[in-house]
């Protein structure tokens, strides 16, 4: 961030100016400790008058070459113990719940109620099970390397990934598969800006090259934002357990910072919502803060983000609709349980679609996720979020399930058996045709039912 960020702007809020003066100060000197300390908190609670409170946060400030020096002890004993995806603790949840692979194994299908006397709870789990390296991973990272080829770096500098013609009938394949995680930068930029470039009029797309949105996130780094304050009460406590996260006012949480100060002055009507840090600060483990910005964007452009975000949430509401007619349709029973026990669907999948399941499901399983949604957009959530429901369907029109029950079950951590089961599940349901017309289908009767007034009682 400039040094103009040192100078309130007309009308600035001084509080919402200290939050955005910290950060750019904190961005010339950097913190000592990062990726090992705490640090000190200086916007959520200011610093204290007296020498012991204003000699500690002097202590705790950087000198610029912080990240540029060999590794302290500390930080090393550290990074010895980080998983995979850089978690140093697993994130702690009430509810662990195992999601079975079994009921994955047959196809989604018209099905009926299961055993009046199925257990009403699934199988709990202790702990969060460490995240594994897939057992193909090594022969994956072959594949993709003989797929994806490099293409001149775009105007930015950012190196650009393209698809060998003779390996395009591969990519929806491997993606469902995963996309082995070295390989995450490239692949997820080249889905991202495919899906664009397939969801944006031809005269727009040009305002959507990375190299336009990047200058776009450099225009706006150092204008002030009615969401400042807000913006920081969140920072710390997103994905804390990550390396980049855990220091107060490290890189990541100052990139973190930088990017949703950004993007809520991307869109007045959307301006910045919580569900939006777990996003960024998962695209902020693969991309640098420019090509998250521009992630977000597309994500709002193009791949429906717009009316999950916007005030009502929208696109949630029109996802929950088409949600319950495949429910409707092909387990009736199920529905039928959700309406006897006055269960709204808004109850238990809310924080699914709002962040992506970004907190509902393992790092490693919300990135294979992702791949998907990146590949193929918004149904696939729609998807994923029926075959949490599929796996489940016995223990909710169980004879002893209730409001309680359901609600519990639910509003669970889910962690796969098995997520290539998962994914595969997912996978053939979306390439159903009959199914993807049918979800076309729903989705303009619900636009038709908002325009005439008679969208609310049309959920559960």
């Amino acid at each position: 961030m400039s040094k103009t960020s040192l100078v309130p702007s007309e009308g600035e809020d001084m509080d919402s100016f200290h939050v955005r003066n910290t950060y750019a100060q904190l961005d010339i000197s950097g913190v000592k400790g990062d990726g090992y300390e705490e640090g000190v908190e200086r916007t959520r609670a200011r610093i204290g008058d007296s020498r012991a409170s204003q000699l500690n946060a002097e202590a705790a400030l950087g000198d610029g070459t912080e990240k540029t020096k060999e590794l302290d002890p500390k930080e090393a004993q550290l990074l010895a113990v980080v998983d995979r995806y850089g978690f140093f603790s697993s994130p702690s949840h009430d509810r662990l719940m195992l999601l079975p692979s079994a009921p994955l194994l047959r196809h989604l299908d018209s099905v009926h109620g299961g055993p009046k006397n199925a257990p009403v709870s699934g199988t709990s789990l202790k702990t969060l099970p460490p995240p594994q390296l897939p057992l193909k991973e090594t022969s994956r990272i072959g594949k993709w390397e003989r797929m994806l080829h490099p293409s001149k770096p775009d105007p930015g500098g950012t190196l650009v990934w393209s698809i060998r013609s003779a390996k395009e009938h591969k990519l929806s394949e491997r993606t469902y598969k995963g996309v082995p995680d070295r390989w995450r930068n490239a692949a997820w930029e080249l889905l991202l800006s495919r899906f664009t470039a397939q969801h944006t009029l031809p005269f727009n797309q040009a305002q959507m090259s990375l190299a336009k949105l990047a200058q776009d996130y450099s225009d706006v780094l150092d204008k002030p934002s009615n969401y400042d304050i807000q913006i920081d009460l969140d920072v710390p406590r997103t994905i804390s357990g990550h390396v980049m996260f855990r220091t107060r006012y490290g890189a990541g949480q100052r990139s973190l910072f930088h990017v949703l100060h950004c993007f809520s002055l991307r869109c007045e009507k959307c301006g910045y919502v919580q569900g939006m840090g777990p996003i960024a600060a998962t695209l902020l483990c693969y991309f640098t803060p420019e090509q998250v910005y521009a992630s977000l964007v597309r994500l709002h452009d193009a791949y429906g983000m717009h009316d999950i975000f916007s005030p009502g949430f929208p696109g949630l509401l029109e996802a929950i609709y088409v949600q319950e007619r495949i429910l409707e349709q092909l387990m009736p029973h199920v529905y039928k349980a959700f309406k006897t026990h006055m269960i709204s669907t808004t109850s238990y999948a809310t924080k699914w679609y709002i962040t992506l399941f970004a907190n509902s499901v393992p790092f490693q399983t919300q990135l294979r996720l992702w791949d998907a949604f990146f590949l193929d957009g918004e149904d696939v959530f729609i998807a994923v979020a029926v075959a949490i429901v599929w796996v489940f369907r016995d223990q909710i029109t169980s004879a002893a399930a209730n409001f309680e029950t359901i609600l519990s079950l639910l509003s669970s951590f889910f962690v796969p058996e098995d997520e290539n089961s998962l994914l595969s599940w997912v996978e053939k349901a979306l390439n159903d045709q009959r199914l993807r017309s049918s979800m076309a289908q729903w989705r303009k009767d619900w636009h038709a039912l908002v325009a005439g007034g008679k969208d609310g009682d049309a959920l559960l």
